[in-house]
C-alpha cells in the first residue's frame, strides 16, 4: 500500500463529478499528504457501505478518562508532595532514632514548620501560573472530519493507482527497450 486508509473531508471550490454516482460535487476526501483524492456527495459519506467517520480522538479520550488534563496535572502535583512528605518523615524518623536526642527533636519540630510553610508558598505562587496558560491556550482549532473507506472501496483506489504507476513506468520504459528486426528471412 502506498499510503494509509486515512481520508480528510475538505471543500473545493470547483465542482467535479461524484467518484459513486457521478454527481456534481464539492465535497473531496484526500489523504494527509494528497497522493489519492476523490469527489464524493455527502450522502455517500453516510452510507457505511462507503466510509465510516473516525472518531475525535480528542473527544474519546475526554469521554474515556472522564477528567480534564489540568485536574490530573492537579492531582499529580498533589500525590508527588504527599510522597516527598513521607520520604522526608521517613528521614527524619531515622534520624532521631540515631541521635535520639531531645534537643534535635525540637530542633526537627520547627525544621517540619519551616518545611510546611516553604510548601504552602509554592502551590499559592503555582495557582497564578496556572491560569494564565489558560488563557493563551486558542480555543480548539477546527481540524477536518476524518473518514476510512470501506476496505473494497479503498482496494480500488489502490488498484486504481497500481495501474497509473504501472502505465507511467512502461511509457518511461518503452523508447528505451529496443526496436523489433523488420527485415524478412532469406
Amino acid at each position: 500500500m502506498s499510503f494509509p486508509n486515512l481520508y480528510y473531508k475538505r471543500t473545493a471550490a470547483a465542482a467535479k463529478v461524484c467518484y459513486i454516482c457521478y454527481k456534481p460535487t464539492t465535497t473531496v476526501l484526500a489523504t494527509i499528504d494528497t497522493k489519492d483524492f476523490l469527489y464524493t456527495c455527502t450522502v455517500h459519506l453516510t452510507d457505511p457501505g462507503f466510509a465510516t467517520r473516525v472518531p475525535d480522538l480528542e473527544l474519546a479520550e475526554m469521554k474515556q478518562i472522564g477528567a480534564s488534563p489540568e485536574e490530573i496535572a492537579k492531582v499529580k502535583e498533589e500525590w508527588e508532595g504527599k510522597q516527598r512528605r513521607k520520604k522526608e518523615a521517613e528521614k527524619d524518623k531515622d534520624r532521631e532514632k540515631d541521635t535520639g536526642g531531645k534537643d534535635q527533636d525540637k530542633e526537627a519540630g520547627d525544621g517540619k514548620k519551616a518545611k510546611d510553610s516553604q510548601e504552602k508558598k509554592p502551590e499559592s505562587t503555582k495557582a497564578p501560573s496556572a491560569s494564565s496558560p489558560r488563557q493563551s491556550t486558542p480555543a480548539s482549532k477546527p481540524t477536518h472530519e476524518q473518514y476510512i473507506l470501506h476496505r473494497h472501496i479503498f482496494a480500488l483506489r489502490v488498484a486504481d493507482h497500481r495501474r497509473r504507476r504501472q502505465l507511467a513506468q512502461v511509457k518511461d520504459l518503452a523508447p528505451r527497450l529496443p526496436i523489433t528486426p523488420r527485415g524478412t528471412l532469406s
